[in-house]
């Protein structure tokens, strides 16, 4: 589960999993639908593979978000499926998408950064909780 809430001249994401794995997917998905109106459209017809080194946490998830980004940034590529598998010695995922086609793509957010303003991610009960703040 996943949402967006406002943050002054940010916008904030929420996600919330049952583990580390699927947070990091619905953290991706929640990125992007700050970006493109509907995830729907965006047919997986490219591969990126993403391979993180590192034991914390929230710099893992800004990374994975930030190299999304990069690749939106960059390349035009919009993602809308995504694996990953978070362990002790990092994040190994890849994303499925397609150059952005304004024709069946409308634009949701300009997302300029990932910040680490509020960024965390924990565990509380039974469940993972991750929030991050974009630069819109």
């Amino acid at each position: 589960m996943y949402e967006t809430f406002e943050h002054t001249a940010d916008l904030g994401l929420r996600i919330r999993a049952a583990d580390l794995d699927t947070l990091f997917v619905d953290a991706a998905h929640c990125l992007l639908s700050a970006i493109v109106e509907d995830a729907a459209t965006i047919k997986p017809t490219q591969k990126i593979d993403v391979n993180i080194a590192g034991e914390e946490l929230e710099f893992l998830l800004f990374d994975w978000l930030r190299e999304l980004l990069y690749h939106f940034d960059a390349e035009h590529l919009l993602f809308g499926r995504f694996e990953a598998h978070v362990t002790d010695a990092g994040l190994t995922a890849a994303a499925w998408g397609e150059p952005l086609d304004r024709s069946r793509h409308t634009l949701e957010h300009e997302v300029k950064a990932i910040t680490y303003h509020g960024l965390r991610v924990e565990k509380v009960g039974n469940e993972w909780i991750a929030e991050v703040i974009v630069d819109i």
